[in-house]
């Protein structure tokens, strides 16, 4: 095998290891690369070298960023006294993309996890508690996945600032806005029907 096929294979391994792509995607979009270098390779490398060397996550609240805080714990007009705790950043993105909540964010990490050894001090909940008394926090909303552990790790949480006078919320659960009952699973239309409010 020559350097240069070397080089290609090792792309095309570091590439199958992203989320989403196996040996077969990756190989694909390696030869995509390859045939629009200049258009798109060339411009995906200098991004990817900027941050690399420029990514951080912000030390309040976790978000990933270029400085040490993030834009959204810098600007003033998100200091509403809510803070909105997510497992990761993408759940932060997430929310961000329905441009509905107006507040700051906390981002775990993941979630307490027994069985992977994850426990509080791991996900920074200790943090989150600090936070919650130092910025005059007024509700904490809990958006975290209705898995076990997301659950498990919400009910920690509320159990932590129990006594702390902050309203502690969680996302409403169910029936998803042009959503259709026939094609929910059960789990979800138990929670609409539970999560019901008045008409």
């Amino acid at each position: 095998m020559s350097d240069a096929t070397r080089e290609i294979e090792a792309l095309i391994e570091l590439m199958a290891r992203l989320p989403g792509l196996g040996p077969r995607s990756a190989r694909r979009a390696v030869l995509h690369l390859i045939k629009k270098r200049g258009q798109v390779m060339a411009p995906l490398a200098t991004a990817m070298a900027g941050v690399a060397a420029n990514a951080r996550e912000c030390l309040t609240c976790g978000n990933i960023g270029t400085a040490d805080q993030c834009d959204i714990c810098t600007d003033p007009k998100r200091a509403t006294g809510e803070i909105c705790v997510v497992a990761d950043v993408a759940d932060l993105w997430a929310m961000e993309r329905g441009h509905g909540f107006k507040g700051r964010y906390h981002v775990l990490g993941g979630t307490l996890s027994a069985l992977d050894a994850v426990g509080p001090d791991e996900l920074g909940i200790p943090r989150l508690i600090a936070r919650v008394a130092e910025e005059d926090t007024r509700e904490v909303i809990l958006a975290l996945n209705a898995t076990v552990d997301g659950q498990t790790t919400a009910h920690y949480i509320a159990d932590a600032l129990d006594g702390s006078g902050v309203a502690v919320t969680s996302l409403a659960r169910g029936v998803p806005v042009g959503g259709e009952l026939d094609y929910l699973d059960d789990g979800t239309i138990e929670a609409a029907l539970k999560a019901r409010k008045q008409f």
